[in-house]
């Protein structure tokens, strides 16, 4: 009979085989079984028994195949069970075209597992055309077209079920639809319109963005707000979503669809695990919960600087390797790296009412805890100043964000049909060859670029992004092509570049 596997995020079809032989009583499972696959038989032998089956009492053996996937986790038992009472005659043989999953009480009641869409998704693949789940993972089953789920809640359910006493009705299919906007709006922050551009910018070329300025400022406020303007998720990406969310065991079972950007903000105490995944069971980190959406990482220095380096390949690749001695996992982290954090030490380097204490030296310690190449892959070096007292107190209506994100939506219309039939469709993911077919500005915008180039100390890295800043910003004016302006716009986004050239 059938039953299913995961392998990152991407579920594979598992044979379970079962013989009786004689000899004396014993249970085997075989086939790379981790240990809590190994303590499927206790579970299986109590469930068995408190159903009112009878146990064999034969040498038993079930082959988990291919043998050389490792099989994890407690999703083997509702199949192992299904399989030894069909060997002994105690239930008909399942149905070939069915898959069999979830993790068992010892009373016989079939408990919810994760993992369960991945799996679904390989049986349909399969060809397979029915499944039996977990009944609380039955919603998320059912996001799968062309195969009927059964939610199954109790082991005699499912023996009725399989004998024709009675039948399981099939779940309704589970349609995706996309959610309400955000209820925290751009309009809720007072003045920082030299912050607002930077995230729109951001937004519309999926850039990375780090927010420099004091405590208070607003930065966290204007971090949090920065999904309202980010365009909905295709159904691609919501599944792609759910799978991942599925797999990391984070589905709501009421409304298992994933349908906005997520936001995900780790303590600044992660472990290098804790943002890239992994454990004994390997499951996604922040880094890929935040797959599609936005990573928020605030007081940036404070991380511990493994932690840091872990970003580089997520940042570059937009995915992540974790490997283990049982195997090697690759999980998908294309975010947007939203990033804050204070001048100095103290907090208000530069600030208008001159409370700084720190020195120089200090600084540029403190500064120099966050890497040249960590800096070189953030896009947009924005710095926040504190908002005047007048500004606040003349609380000015602002631009709601929905009109940003109009704008924004624009801008990634002209990028997905700039980019159709490409890997990217963000000018934040352009390849070298892209970068010189689409990015090449008009001669005074080279001048003024080469200029910068010097002044600043660009890298090559630092170079290519501001052209591909330059290359949004003249996106979100409808200019097919980049002038000097845009690059000028590009260059003022670089505050890091700029300090450390002064």
């Amino acid at each position: 009979m059938n039953t299913a596997a995961n392998v990152g995020i991407e579920g594979c079809l598992v044979l379970c085989e079962c013989d009786l032989s004689g000899g004396l009583p014993r249970f085997d499972i075989v086939g790379l079984p981790d240990a809590s696959v190994k303590e499927s038989q206790d579970r299986v032998r109590a469930a068995v028994k408190n159903c009112g089956f009878e146990f064999p009492q034969k040498r038993i053996t079930v082959n988990l195949a291919p043998g050389e996937l490792r099989k994890e986790g407690p999703v083997y038992d509702l199949p192992i069970l299904v399989c030894v009472l069909a060997c002994s005659g105690q239930l008909p043989a399942p149905p070939h075209d069915a898959c069999f999953f979830g993790e068992l009480s010892l009373e016989g009641e079939v408990r919810p597992a994760a993992g369960v869409l991945p799996m679904v998704l390989a049986a349909q693949r399969a060809g397979m055309r029915a499944v039996f789940v977990p009944r609380e993972n039955a919603k998320e089953a059912a996001v799968v077209e062309g195969i009927a789920v059964y939610g199954v809640a109790h082991v005699r359910q499912l023996a009725e079920h399989l004998r024709g006493e009675a039948v399981l009705a099939a779940q309704p299919r589970t349609v995706y639809e996309s959610a309400a906007a955000s209820a925290a709006d751009f309009s809720d922050v007072v003045g920082q319109e030299n912050v607002k551009r930077g995230l729109e910018i951001a937004a519309a070329g999926s850039h990375n963005v780090l927010m420099v300025g004091a405590p208070g400022s607003g930065k966290s406020m204007l971090a949090k707000r920065l999904p309202s303007i980010l365009p909905a998720l295709t159904a691609e990406e919501a599944l792609e979503m759910t799978k991942l969310y599925s797999v990391a065991g984070l589905l709501d079972r009421e409304t298992p669809f994933v349908s906005t950007r997520p936001f995900r903000s780790p303590h600044h105490t992660v472990s290098t695990v804790g943002l890239a995944g992994g454990g004994r069971m390997p499951k996604p980190g922040e880094l890929s919960l935040a797959h599609n959406g936005v990573l928020f990482l605030d007081e940036l220095p404070e991380f511990r600087s493994d932690a840091l380096e872990v970003l580089r390949q997520p940042l570059e690749d937009g995915a992540i390797t974790v490997s283990r001695v049982s195997g090697t996992c690759v999980y998908p982290s294309r975010f947007m790296l939203v990033c804050a954090m204070n001048p100095c030490k103290c907090g208000y380097y530069g600030h208008p009412s001159g409370r700084c204490t720190c020195t120089d030296q200090s600084v540029r310690s403190y500064r120099k805890r966050i890497s040249g190449p960590l800096l070189d892959r953030i896009d947009l070096h924005i710095s926040v100043m504190p908002v005047d007292l007048p500004s606040l107190q003349a609380r000015r209506p602002a631009e709601p964000s929905c009109a940003v994100k109009a704008r924004v939506d624009a801008a990634r219309a002209i990028q997905n049909e700039r980019y159709c039939g490409q890997d990217y469709h963000c000018n934040a993911y352009l390849t070298p060859s892209a970068l010189r077919r689409y990015c090449m500005p008009d001669a005074e915008g080279r001048a003024l670029l080469a200029a910068a180039f010097e002044r600043l100390g660009l890298t090559a890295r630092a170079y290519d992004r501001v052209l591909k800043v330059a290359r949004t910003i003249a996106d979100l004016d409808g200019s097919d092509a980049i002038g000097a302006m845009h690059i000028a716009e590009a260059i003022q986004f670089r505050t890091f570049d700029q300090s450390e050239a002064l």
